[in-house]
C-alpha cells in the first residue's frame, strides 16, 4: 500500500466515524482493525489446513494449540471457521460474529487486542450501526504479505499513528523514531562486530526499553539479515504506551519472533525483564520528561540497592529523566568477560552539560566516562525528529571498546549532514539521505579525526578547517571545582581570624567574597591557582575540603571555528550601498 492508497483509506473510514466519533478518537477504531486485517490475511493462506488439524487433534483428545502453529508457520493462529470475508456475509450477526472471531486467535493475539480496549469500540460502533460498515471497509483492503511486505507494514502503522497523534495534540515522535536515523544507529552499533556477525548461525540479543511501535528493532533485525541471512536476532523490548506495544507485539508475532520478550509497562519504575543482559541494546527516550510520577520507586532503587540496582552513579533532576534511561541500559550491558555490549541511545543536549560538579547529572557523566564506557557522540542536524526541531545525539555506549578506542571519546559532528524533504512531518522537515549514513558510518568506524577545508570538498589537516570528528581522552571532559575563599576584614581593613577549632588563628572566610574556579582535571590546582587566582587575589587560598570532582562535554564548543569581523571599509560600503538605495527610494516616493 502506498502513501496515497494509505491516506485515502485512512479518510474514508474516517468519514463513516465523524460524528459518532470525534477525530481525536479515530485512532481507536483504525489502528485496531488494520492490525485485525493484517492478521486476518496473514493466516488466511493456512485456514483450511489450521481447522482440518483443530478437528482431528480434538477428536484425538490432544490439545491442538502447538499443531496449529505448526499449520500456520507462525507463533501464533486462530481457530475460528471465521475471517473478516465470512463476517461480511451475515450482516444481521457481526456484532456476535466478530467477538466469537477474536476470540478464535491465540491468547498472545487476544492481549494485543485487550490492549487497544478494542472490545469497547466494538460495542461502540454496534450501537451507532457502524460496526459492519467498518469491518467490511477493512475486509476489502488487501494487506496480504506478498503485497505488503513486513517493513512496509511497520511504515503503514507509524504513518497511521503519527496523524492520530497529531489530529489529538498528542506528541507522535514520542512513539516512533525516524526510520533513517535507526538506520545510522544500526549501522554505528554492528560496524565494530562486522566479521563477528557474518559467522554462519550467530545467534545475538537486542533489547529496546522504549519500544514504541517496534522500529528500532525490525530495522536491527532487517539488516542483520541482510548482512547473514544465517543470522538470528533475538528480541526484547517494552513499552509504556499501550497502543504502541499492541502494535510491536503484532509486528513481532508477524516476523516470528517470541513475543514473550515484548513487556508492557514503565521500564523505570517497573523493569519486566529484569537481571537479563543484552548483546546490543537501542533506545529513544522521550525528551526533557519529568519523573515525579515514579519518583517514588526510583529513589527507593537508589538509596537501597546503590550500585547494585540501575541509578548507583546518582539521580538526574526530577523534570528530565533522559539519564536514568542510560543508567538503566548500562545495567543491561553483558558484562566483559561475557562478550560485552553495545548500545546507542538518542539524547537532546541537556545530558552532556546540565549539572555542577557533584550534581545527579555530573556523577552520571563521570561514572561514563571513569568507567571508559563512551565511544562517541554524534549531533545530529535539527528538525530531524517529529516531535521536535531541537538539537539531538546519539551516544555510542559500550564495554567491549576495541584499543584504538581505549581512554578515548569520539565526537561527530554531523550537524550539517541532512537533505531537505519534500513534504514536512510535523517539526520534521530534514532527513539523512543514505550517502549521510555511509559517510557518518564510515567517519566512525576510521575513529580518527577528520577536517574539512570549508574551500575545498577534501579532508585536509588541521590548520583554518573545519571540525566534523575530534578524538579526546576521557577525562578532558572532567574538572575539579576549587572553592576560593578570601578573608573577613574589619573596619579598619585587618585580617579578622578564627577563634576556635581545628583554624583557630587562621584567617576567618568571608562568606560573600566566596567564588569557585573549574580546573582542568589534567591540570594540577595549585599550578592554576597560582596562575590564575593569586595575582589577582593574593590573599586567597582554597578550602580543599569543599572541592568537587565534576563531568561535562560541552559539544558545541569543541566543533566552534572562529569567524574574523569583516574589514570595517567591508561595512562602511555595504552601509553606503543600504543607504543610497533608501535616498533613491525616498526621492521616487516625493516625486
Amino acid at each position: 500500500m502506498n502513501q496515497q492508497q494509505l491516506s485515502s483509506f485512512i479518510w474514508s473510514v474516517a468519514d463513516l466515524l465523524r460524528g459518532d466519533y470525534k477525530q481525536s478518537e479515530y485512532g481507536k477504531v483504525i489502528l485496531p482493525f488494520t492490525v485485525l486485517r493484517r492478521l486476518d490475511c496473514v493466516l488466511e493462506p493456512t485456514k483450511a489446513a489450521v481447522l482440518k488439524e483443530k478437528a482431528k487433534r480434538e477428536k484425538a483428545n490432544v490439545n491442538p494449540e502447538a499443531f496449529l502453529r505448526r499449520e500456520t508457520g507462525h507463533n501464533f493462529f486462530n481457530d475460528s471457521p471465521l475471517d473478516l470475508k465470512k463476517l461480511m456475509g451475515d450482516q444481521d450477526h457481526i456484532h456476535e460474529n466478530l467477538f466469537s472471531y477474536i476470540n478464535g486467535f491465540s491468547e498472545e493475539v487476544r492481549d494485543i487486542f485487550e490492549c487497544f480496549e478494542f472490545h469497547t469500540q466494538i460495542e461502540r460502533l454496534h450501537r451507532n450501526g457502524l460496526l459492519y460498515l467498518i469491518t467490511e471497509k477493512f475486509a476489502n483492503i488487501d494487506l496480504h504479505p506478498q503485497f505488503v511486505t513486513n517493513a512496509q507494514m511497520g511504515l503503514v502503522f507509524e504513518e497511521l499513528i503519527r496523524k492520530f497523534a497529531e489530529l489529538s495534540n498528542e506528541t507522535a515522535g514520542e512513539h516512533f523514531t525516524p526510520r533513517e536515523v535507526i538506520r545510522l544507529m544500526v549501522n554505528l552499533l554492528f560496524i565494530e562486530d562486522d566479521e563477528a556477525l557474518t559467522k554462519p548461525g550467530i545467534v545475538r540479543s537486542l533489547y529496546d526499553p522504549t519500544a514504541g511501535t517496534g522500529g528500532m528493532l525490525s530495522i536491527a533485525e532487517e539488516h542483520l539479515s541482510g548482512q547473514n541471512p544465517e543470522a538470528r536476532l533475538v528480541m526484547h523490548g517494552q513499552e509504556l504506551n499501550a497502543e504502541s506495544y499492541a502494535i510491536c507485539k503484532a509486528d513481532m508475532l508477524i516476523k516470528g519472533q517470541d513475543i514473550k520478550n515484548i513487556k508492557h509497562g514503565n521500564t523505570l519504575s517497573d523493569d519486566q525483564l529484569p537481571g537479563q543482559h543484552f548483546d546490543y541494546m537501542l533506545s529513544n527516550p522521550p525528551f526533557g520528561v519529568e519523573w515525579k510520577k515514579i519518583q517514588k520507586e526510583i529513589k527507593k532503587e537508589h538509596q537501597q540497592d546503590g550500585f547494585n540496582g540501575r541509578f548507583g552513579p546518582g539521580l538526574p533532576r526530577v523534570s528530565d529523566g533522559s539519564l536514568l534511561f542510560l543508567m538503566h541500559l548500562i545495567s543491561k550491558m553483558r558484562p566483559a568477560q561475557e562478550g560485552g555490549s553495545r548500545f546507542g541511545i538518542v539524547l537532546n543536549g541537556s545530558p552532556l552539560f546540565t549539572g555542577n560538579a557533584g550534581s545527579g547529572e555530573s556523577e552520571i557523566r563521570r561514572y561514563v566516562l571513569e568507567n571508559d564506557l563512551l565511544e562517541a557522540i554524534i549531533g545530529l542536524p535539527t528538525d530531524m525528529f517529529y516531535n521536535t526541531g531541537i538539537s539531538t545525539y546519539i551516544w555510542i555506549v559500550s564495554n567491549k571498546k576495541p584499543k584504538n578506542r581505549a581512554g578515548k571519546v569520539q565526537l561527530i559532528d554531523a550537524s550539517d549532514m541532512w537533505q531537505k524533504m519534500r513534504k514536512s512531518l510535523g517539526s520534521k522537515r530534514k532527513e539523512l539521505s543514505e550517502e549521510h549514513i555511509d559517510e557518518i558510518t564510515q567517519i566512525f568506524g576510521n575513529a580518527i579525526e577528520v577536517y574539512l577545508n570549508p574551500k575545498a570538498p577534501e579532508p585536509v589537516t588541521r590548520k583554518q578547517a573545519i571540525p566534523i570528528s575530534r578524538i579526546f581522552n576521557t577525562t578532558d571532559f572532567g574538572y575539579q571545582t576549587i572553592t576560593v575563599e578570601r578573608p573577613e576584614r574589619d573596619e579598619n581593613g585587618e585580617i579578622v581570624t578564627e577563634k576556635k577549632g581545628k583554624r583557630k588563628g587562621q584567617p576567618k572566610p568571608d562568606s560573600k567574597l566566596r567564588d569557585t574556579e573549574d580546573v582542568p582535571l589534567n591540570e594540577e590546582i595549585d599550578d592554576y591557582f597560582q596562575r590564575e587566582v593569586l595575582p589577582h587575589v593574593p590573599d586567597a587560598w582554597i578550602d580543599h575540603d569543599k572541592t568537587k570532582v565534576g563531568y561535562e562535554i560541552p559539544f558545541n564548543r569543541h566543533f566552534y571555528v572562529f569567524k574574523p569581523p569583516r574589514e570595517l571599509d567591508e561595512i562602511d560600503a555595504e552601509l553606503k550601498g543600504v543607504t543610497d538605495r533608501i535616498v533613491a527610494m525616498i526621492g521616487e516616493l516625493s516625486q
